[in-house]
């Protein structure tokens, strides 16, 4: 006799409360393996693919995409053990080894159940899915061979029928290239197409509408007001710097420095062969050093018991824009790492950044940020700190400036760095100690070997 079990959306870790449907995996009928992803959601600090524990078919699924639900809302029912058909095939299944943050699989992990398909033309995987018909990618039924949540969203963002595409990956799994390929060919055979009708030039349509990261622009209402929700990642965003505003009395304070040194030690170091260093990672480690100086700046502030907590480990975060929105990625004990090391990490966190592929957990648990808006082309900055820590240093751009450099005016590799502070946890005679620390290994990077 078959067994419905109710699979609850998990708590996806560090406190989320509540996560958006982005798109279903899986049809009410579909048999489902254990731990297979059925649904795609998008919490405040990822998109992630949600699997279920357990196995059988599915025979309800609860709320519809777009829709916002709360952590252990029901998300889909599975029917376990059902009576099988005809044509049924059968499959042996158990409890879920693989369980997120706050739920389990519902069943002991030694308690074995068997489960039969419901209707023998349910495909359950990609390699029994039909091949496409010769000369064309359009898969009529079965699923579509694409793993990255990425890709479907892009595909669906441009309204690109995924069913339409031949993958150029492994076993015609389609790639983020192949939706990016696709979408070009149809800027450009939409515009050849305006131009050949004579259409006005300023009828024509912008292929660069239509390039990845780009969104269409939301329909404007009749008395001229846009509105935009404030949901997902950005809206996670207002409320983390609007808390921030509130609750913490800041403060900043900047100083010029010249980077010239600063710059030809990198190159220094990366003409000497193996991994290249980047700038961010030489800041980092100044920062780390500085850190160790004033402890005082890597911690946060617990208002109901009324104390300061100080981290003995420094965690790292560091800003990063994406298509999605301002993201936090977290460097793990970044006071262990090298300049190289800490190179690599950076470079990891910020291509699961710029791929979506962060984990909740790459995104939480920092204790001091480094904001380098430099990259925006822009010298200087107050920036907001990054709740619940206690203080965040922005670097501006590196550029050729007019300096006084032993004695004489010379042009000189110049960058403001501003430190945006807690006044609760120090004064500004630490805060000030502290940038004039960075500053002064900015300025003569042997400095820092002191202190290593």
């Amino acid at each position: 006799m078959a067994q419905v079990l109710e699979f609850k959306l998990p708590d996806l870790g560090e406190g989320l409360t509540e996560a958006e449907i982005v798109r279903w995996l899986v049809e009410v009928g579909d048999v489902v393996a254990i731990d297979q992803p059925v649904v795609e959601v998008e919490t405040a600090k990822a998109m992630v693919e949600v699997p279920c524990p357990y196995g059988g078919v599915v025979t309800a699924r609860f709320g519809e995409e777009g829709t916002e639900l709360p952590v252990g809302s029901p998300l889909l029912t599975v029917a376990v053990g059902a009576p099988a058909s005809d044509a049924g095939a059968e499959t042996e299944t158990e409890g879920s080894g693989n369980v997120l943050v706050g739920y389990g699989t519902g069943a002991p992990p030694a308690r074995r159940r068997r489960v039969r398909r419901m209707a023998a033309d349910v495909v359950t995987s990609v390699a029994d899915a039909p091949a496409p018909a010769a000369g064309t990618g359009r898969r009529d039924d079965g699923p579509v061979p694409v793993i990255s949540p990425l890709v479907r969203r892009l595909a669906r963002e441009n309204g690109l029928e995924l069913r339409e595409l031949t993958g150029s990956g492994r076993d015609g799994l389609i790639l983020r290239a192949d939706v990016e390929q696709a979408l070009r060919a149809a800027a450009a055979q939409e515009a050849t197409a305006q131009e050949a009708t004579l259409l006005p030039p300023a009828t024509l349509p912008d292929p660069k509408a239509m390039l990845p990261g780009s969104k269409a622009a939301p329909a404007a209402s009749t008395d001229g007001v846009t509105r935009t929700p404030l949901r997902g990642i950005r809206g996670a965003v207002a409320d983390k710097l609007s808390r921030s505003r509130r609750e913490i009395p800041d403060a900043t304070c900047w100083v010029d420095a010249d980077a010239t040194e600063l710059m030809r030690a990198r190159a220094a170091m990366n003409a000497a062969g193996g991994p290249k260093i980047s700038v961010l990672a030489l800041l980092a480690r100044i920062c780390t050093a500085a850190l160790a100086r004033f402890p005082e700046l890597n911690s946060s502030v617990d208002m109901e018991a009324r104390e300061i907590v100080r981290f003995d480990r420094v965690h790292l975060g560091f800003a990063a824009q994406t298509e999605r929105g301002l993201v936090v990625p977290v460097v793990r004990d970044a006071h262990t790492r090298d300049a190289e090391a800490l190179s690599g990490e950076f470079a990891r966190l910020t291509e699961a950044a710029r791929t979506g592929t962060l984990t909740p957990g790459d995104l939480t648990g920092g204790t001091f940020t480094l904001n380098n808006y430099g990259v925006f082309g822009v010298d200087g900055s107050t920036p907001i700190i990054n709740h619940p820590e206690a203080a965040m240093l922005g670097v501006g751009r590196i550029v050729p400036k007019p300096w006084v450099h032993e004695g004489e005016l010379a042009v000189r590799q110049v960058v403001q760095l501003s430190l945006t502070f807690d006044h609760r946890v120090c004064d500004g005679g630490t805060a000030g100690g502290f940038l004039r620390y960075v500053a002064d290994c900015v300025e003569q990077p042997a400095v820092l070997l002191r202190t290593l």
